[in-house]
């Protein structure tokens, strides 16, 4: 297991930055990279994310979510179903590690090799493999200089 990079240090709150490399165990168990412990937190949840991964919603995230899904009318909120069945309730052991259900990895393309990123208030798990592609993809200047354009800085 090898921490690639840290983006930036903690600024308060709850800011999960940072990539890690990370191998789930025979078991499907994953460990929690230890940068993000404290923002994590020992019971989150995890759900499917929007690109073929995982992602991983500390507590206060979690709440904010199911607010703002309550506050839509049954029929929007009805497009979350699927969404909330296949999230899962996580509780870490001693070692920091949790499960990952087969269905979630199956869904995220995932085997054995990861990348869990942080991402402003949550976490991301990715396959090694659609990781590698997404930044060989959008890790670039000209993609970089566009994002901070259209966030006007």
């Amino acid at each position: 297991m090898e921490e690639i990079f840290y983006f930036m240090e903690r600024i308060g709150g709850k800011e999960m930055t940072g990539t890690y490399e990370h191998s789930i165990d025979a078991a499907g168990r994953l460990i929690v990279p230890s940068k993000l412990r404290d923002k994590l937190g020992a019971a989150f949840y995890l759900a499917v994310g929007v690109k073929e991964n995982l992602t991983l919603y500390p507590m206060e995230a979690w709440d904010k979510l199911r607010a703002r899904v309550s506050e839509l009318s049954t029929t929007d909120a009805a497009a979350m179903d699927l969404f909330f069945a296949s999230a899962q309730l996580c509780e870490v052991d001693k070692q920091w590690r949790f499960q990952i259900p087969s269905y979630l990895k199956d869904y995220a393309k995932i085997d054995k090799d990861v990348v869990v990123t942080g991402n402003n208030d949550r976490a991301q798990i990715w396959s090694a493999e659609n990781w590698k592609a997404k930044t060989r993809q959008q890790l670039n200047p000209e993609t970089i200089a566009n994002l901070m354009k259209n966030l006007g800085i």
